[in-house]
């Protein structure tokens, strides 16, 4: 996993992480998952001005990244705008919950085990934006973090049955985390955003509020905990009536979602009464259930597993399965206090 620092403005961080790439003979533009073809051109047009019109600095991000890559602007947001809306590869469990003494959000990104060191981790503070750490399986968006108020957020993917011009799964979590401080505050701007993917995002801050949004181009569905249940859940499908519709067909491989998602939910229902870090820890390593068993012979594995402990402002992340390797406290992120 890649660890990388990005201060200043969005055009020089961009350009500073291509070149430093380029030297190294790390040519994002060679890189086999690098897709680029017509159609995704044609979609990612017709998603510029939208990008244009509500961030216009990641577009700036972009731009200097192809320069300091010596590659094209042009290819390089059309493999970037278009991601999620075309593909099914990545595949991950989300849940957040809360008592009086924890306020916890936890994650496992399951992906491809041959691409496992490419993944990044980012410490983000750039002009006019808020600081965030992030972890993604590409570059410039974000899958899941947690920004210097104490909101976390993170995505899990569906399957692009229906997509239209707009913002994409790790694009939407990149912005909320720039420009949001609280639950609610995200699902409102979240709704002023034309939406490109189908996705959830699970999102709590350091009050405890949380939710899961699912969503696409056509509709958006908040759902919040019962009273009797103070968590929330998402894997890679739709659980609301109005989603439902969209779910993916038989002949996709989830990758166990609908079995990662009643293990989660029996967990945390079980243990409701028990809610802490290590019970957090647990969940994801597999303790509980199917979560992370996956046999890497078949190329798959979770790549990386984090927890962000709201209520005491730490990180805890594995950089591999957590079943085999621990949680280490990365101390890097510097919250504020309000």
């Amino acid at each position: 996993m890649y660890h990388a620092r990005f201060k200043g403005n969005y055009y020089e961080v961009g350009y500073k992480w291509g070149s430093l790439l380029y030297k190294n003979n790390k040519i994002i533009s060679k890189q086999h998952t690098f897709k680029i073809t017509e159609e995704r051109k044609k979609f990612a047009k017709k998603c510029l001005p939208i990008y244009q019109k509500y961030y216009p600095k990641i577009l700036e991000e972009i731009k200097g990244i192809a320069e300091g890559q010596k590659i094209s602007y042009e290819d390089l947001y059309t493999f970037l705008l278009s991601m999620y809306c075309f593909e099914f590869d990545n595949h991950c469990t989300c849940f957040a919950f809360k008592d009086n003494d924890n306020i916890i959000f936890g994650r496992n990104s399951d992906f491809l085990v041959e691409l496992e060191k490419l993944y990044t981790n980012c410490l983000y503070n750039l002009d006019n934006s808020y600081a965030f750490n992030g972890n993604s399986t590409a570059f410039v968006e974000i899958e899941d973090g947690i920004n210097e108020f104490g909101l976390a957020i993170g995505l899990t993917f569906i399957y692009p049955k229906i997509r239209q011009a707009g913002f994409n799964a790790g694009m939407l979590v990149r912005y909320l985390l720039e420009k949001c401080k609280t639950t609610e505050e995200t699902i409102l701007k979240l709704k002023e955003l034309p939406i490109a993917s189908a996705q959830t995002l699970t999102i709590i801050d350091r009050t405890g509020d949380m939710a899961v949004v699912e969503c696409n181009s056509e509709q958006i569905e908040i759902l919040k905990p019962n009273k009797e249940e103070n968590f929330v859940i998402a894997t890679n499908n739709f659980h609301s009536d109005k989603l439902k519709k969209y779910e993916h067909p038989d002949y996709i491989d989830d990758w166990k979602a609908e079995e990662r998602y009643k293990v989660a939910y029996n967990s945390l229902k079980e243990n409701k009464s028990n809610f802490s870090l290590e019970l957090a820890k647990d969940i994801l390593s597999g303790k509980y259930g199917f979560m992370c068993q996956y046999d890497r012979k078949t190329g798959a594995d979770t790549v990386w597993s984090v927890i962000y402990d709201i209520k005491n402002s730490k990180i805890y992340r594995v950089e591999g399965n957590p079943s085999r390797k621990k949680f280490i406290q990365d101390e890097r992120m510097k919250f504020k206090t309000y």
